[in-house]
């Protein structure tokens, strides 16, 4: 029996009563029932507080509303016990061969449980990411592009429609600026003041100049261009190659160049006017964004005619709420604090609901303990250079880890260390040791098809084994809503502490001349359902769950 078959159980009793009378409720009050795990194991395998939510409405004492349910629970096929508690309190004791038979449903669900319909109906552009394509992916940018990614996954595992978006910044100051230290390198000229420094530059310089040598002699406003367009374009090649390699897929890369080219900058600053909210003064264009709790004003159109980055913020919300939008997600750094306010406020002069349409989202600095700057980007860390020391892996999990919005230092060494402090190396382990168990249970003839006896699988550490498999959907769905993939991560450290220490009370395989029997069957199926559920959460956090280590 899952959680949730216990919560619908427990939700039917009280249908049931309602139907016959006894209790004084309309049944549209009767709300989805949670059960959680007691923080005593001695209370039971499950617990639920309901009859203290509905006994109000019921116009009854929540003890005794409780009293009733359990004796309807009572009757419940793989319900052991149910006691009432405290102030009315449902503490669920299930039979052990209805507790197992779990182990069964996870290996028939495979790479799928742990998936709900809770955002089912959703419909979310994330953008996370969204850095200037005139540099490599650096450290600052690589805690969204783990957590952006993972909330995608997670999203997704809840039922949301979620189309992950990289909005690219290719317009602007920042690309001339781009161009003309391409330009300079390739002439053998210094960077002018303001431009990008760095030995990629220096490399994308190389790489133009042997493709394109008539860029050594065309007008100079033409080379720049040349320069700015193909070091464009190199330099998105790389930022794709880095995201493959950390794992981190976009189903829409974005263009803010074709923002203005098409037009959609103007047409925006037009629909808004429309919607009333835009005004002339000074003779620059502004919307009235303080309308709706902003701290001031905003330009859209300066006096001299040109659009502001906000013209660009504005017409780029309208092409997603066009593109079929009506959830939008924003990941950004922690340089934006003051972008909140003013997208909500966006939001509201477009006519959407700042609180349901749009969501933004800090993350905060990461640090990394006494690592060197990458001598080819100058003065940054870069994510390839991550990858390449510490692992994909270990620095998605370790980001994972962490709530976004707390500042976070990681040591790259302690990273790297294969050993049972290191978290992504003890969930990882766990895995690799459960298909280890497998391996040496088809060596010695134990298989899975022989038997399941559920009821066999009575140890103290299979009964809060089963009880943290249970969890997982309820995790998942909770880390989606909340937007918060640190509950997998630090969920799967406890799953695989229980695992640890089941491992060490109950054998999979015989010892010696013990002959196989129908308790290490079950427990194969157990040792591989918690498998399955260690790699589902592993892959949420797009981390990998090894076979050996």
């Amino acid at each position: 029996m899952t959680p949730q078959q216990l919560a619908d159980a427990i939700r039917a009793a009280i249908l049931d009563a309602v139907a016959r009378g006894e209790l004084a409720l309309d049944p549209a009050d009767v709300p989805e029932v949670r059960v959680e795990r007691p923080r005593q194991r001695e209370h039971g395998d499950w617990a639920s507080n309901v009859a203290m939510q509905l006994a109000k409405k019921a116009r009854t004492n929540p003890r005794d509303l409780a009293a009733r349910l359990a004796v309807a629970l009572r009757a419940v096929p793989g319900v052991r016990e149910v006691d009432v508690a405290g102030p009315g309190f449902l503490n669920v004791r299930l039979e052990a061969g209805a507790a197992g038979e779990l182990a069964r449903d996870i290996l028939e669900a495979g790479a799928t449980y742990g998936h709900t319909t809770t955002l089912a109906g959703h419909v979310i552009n994330l953008e996370f990411i969204s850095a200037n394509p005139t540099g490599p992916l650096h450290i600052g940018h690589t805690r969204w592009a783990a957590l952006g990614d993972a909330l995608v996954r997670l999203l997704r595992a809840a039922g949301a429609d979620v189309t992950p978006e990289y909005y690219i910044n290719d317009a602007g100051v920042q690309m001339d600026k781009f161009g003309e230290s391409i330009l300079a390198r390739a002439l053998g000229e210094e960077v002018p003041e303001g431009g990008y420094a760095g030995e990629y530059i220096t490399d994308l310089a190389v790489l133009i100049r042997a493709e394109r040598p008539d860029i050594l002699t065309m007008p100079r406003e033409k080379a720049i261009a040349v320069a700015r367009d193909e070091g464009y374009r190199l330099q998105m090649a790389e930022i794709r190659q880095t995201l493959a390699n950390f794992n981190v897929t976009f189903d829409v890369w974005f263009s803010e160049r074709e923002l203005h080219e098409s037009g959609a900058v103007a047409q925006a600053v037009e629909r808004l006017r429309e919607q009333g909210h835009v005004y002339d003064a000074d003779g620059a264009v502004w919307l009235r964004t303080t309308d709706f709790s902003d701290d001031k004003d905003r330009v859209l159109i300066r006096s001299d005619g040109q659009p502001t980055y906000f013209a660009a913020d504005a017409a780029y919300y309208l092409s997603k709420k066009d593109r079929g939008y009506p959830e939008k997600i924003y990941l950004l750094g922690a340089d934006h604090h003051g972008y909140v306010n003013r997208l909500k406020a966006l939001a509201s002069c477009a006519g959407d609901d700042p609180e349901f349409n749009i969501e933004v989202m800090i993350g905060q600095l990461v640090n990394l303990g006494g690592a060197k700057m990458s001598k080819r980007a100058g003065t940054i860390v870069e994510l390839r250079d991550l990858i390449d020391w510490i692992g994909s892996d270990a620095v998605r999990y370790t980001l994972a880890r962490y709530p976004a919005d707390s500042p976070l230092t990681i040591d790259g060494e302690k990273l790297r260390e294969q050993n049972m402090d290191n978290p992504v190396y003890y969930v990882q382990y766990a895995h690799a040791r459960i298909r280890n168990v497998a391996r040496n249970a088809a060596s010695h003839g134990v298989r899975r098809e022989d038997a399941f006896r559920p009821e066999l699988l009575d140890h103290e550490t299979e009964t809060v084994l089963l009880g943290m498999l249970a969890e997982f959907p309820g995790v998942v769905a909770l880390a989606a809503s909340l937007r918060e993939p640190h509950r997998i991560a630090r969920y799967l450290e406890e799953l695989a502490a229980a695992y640890h220490k089941w491992y060490d009370n109950c054998r999979v395989t015989p010892r010696g001349e013990e002959p196989v029997d129908d308790a290490h069957r079950t427990r194969l199926w157990l040792n591989d359902a918690t498998g399955q559920v260690i790699a589902n959460g592993l892959a949420l956090l797009g981390v990998s769950a090894p076979e050996r280590m």
